[in-house]
């Protein structure tokens, strides 16, 4: 799968091949308008703008030839660096929207790697906050998150109860207003959480609920990774980014997928993937695991 500083040197060659075909046709065309000393600077100018275009063109060759072996490395090696990798870990995993294929991709991931999904829940969006308040206004204990300047904090202790298990009176209580789907149950504590957010961006207080929801998460201190696939209408990542989650796009790929579990595992935070927001590089740095003792 080709990144897009390949698109990038492409898109050059191509605006660099117009300039060349616009001066080349100045040049010749002029009819007595364009004198000889003008006539050789464009010459010039076309010469030195045939040489970019070649190197650009050389470029772009070179970064395909580049991802392409890489890719084809990641996919061959995918099995043997995931194996066991999360063997007996728990993982929740929080869906904003509603299921879509991104969930399978995580779940392909985590039977790679040997982690189990203990939990699953989604979060219907935009949340109402008169909804919210007439369930949590039926006992006097959850008065402090009441009104819609509390979202945040609501959202904070949420993300919180679904990362450690437990007793989860908040979840208990606002099932029926914010869940839509859910899978497993809060007996355990979970060992690492992935995100996914298949709705649209959000804005007012949906957003602010959101942002603490994510941010009760990352305060856990356990791995938290904000996942999508390749192809978006609207990236999630820059929303992750602000919440302090990891990051990982291409999930649907062998590079994306090897990077949820490095990350799941413990590897060095960051945001990793082939876009402009992946600010770590493709890959966390991949340690061995531990070797096994051979019993006696």
């Amino acid at each position: 799968m080709l990144d897009f500083r390949y698109h990038a040197i492409s898109l050059a060659a191509v605006f660099l091949a117009l300039v060349i075909g616009i001066l080349a046709g100045v040049g010749i065309s002029g009819r007595g308008f364009v004198d000889d000393v003008e006539r050789d600077r464009f010459n010039r100018r076309v010469a030195d703008l045939e040489g970019r275009l070649d190197g650009a063109e050389e470029r772009a060759d070179d970064l395909e030839r580049r991802q392409v072996a890489a890719q084809t490395f990641v996919e061959s090696a995918y099995p043997v660096l995931a194996d066991r990798r999360l063997e007996d870990a728990n993982v929740a995993v929080l869906v904003v929207g509603s299921v879509d294929t991104t969930l399978e991709w995580v779940r392909r991931a985590l039977e790679r790697s040997g982690g189990d999904l203990v939990r699953m829940r989604t979060v219907d969006v935009p949340v109402l906050s008169e909804e919210l308040d007439r369930a949590l206004g039926a006992n006097a204990a959850f008065g402090g998150y009441l009104g819609e300047g509390e979202l945040d904090n609501l959202g904070r202790d949420l993300g919180r109860e679904l990362a450690e298990g437990g007793e989860t009176p908040l979840w208990d209580v606002l099932t029926r207003e914010l869940v839509g789907q859910r899978e497993g149950d809060f007996d355990v504590p979970a060992d690492a959480l992935v995100v996914i957010r298949e709705a649209e961006p959000q804005q007012g207080e949906t957003a602010r609920f959101l942002a603490g929801l994510y941010g009760g998460l990352a305060s856990t201190g356990e791995p938290v990774v904000g996942v999508e696939p390749t192809r978006v209408q609207q990236s999630a990542i820059p929303a992750f980014q602000r919440s302090g989650l990891s990051t990982v796009d291409g999930v649907d790929t062998a590079l994306g997928g090897l990077a949820l579990i490095l990350l799941l595992g413990g590897a060095n935070p960051g945001d990793y993937g082939i876009r402009d927001t992946a600010e770590d590089g493709i890959l966390p740095p991949i340690e061995p695991l531990p070797a096994l003792v051979a019993g006696g």
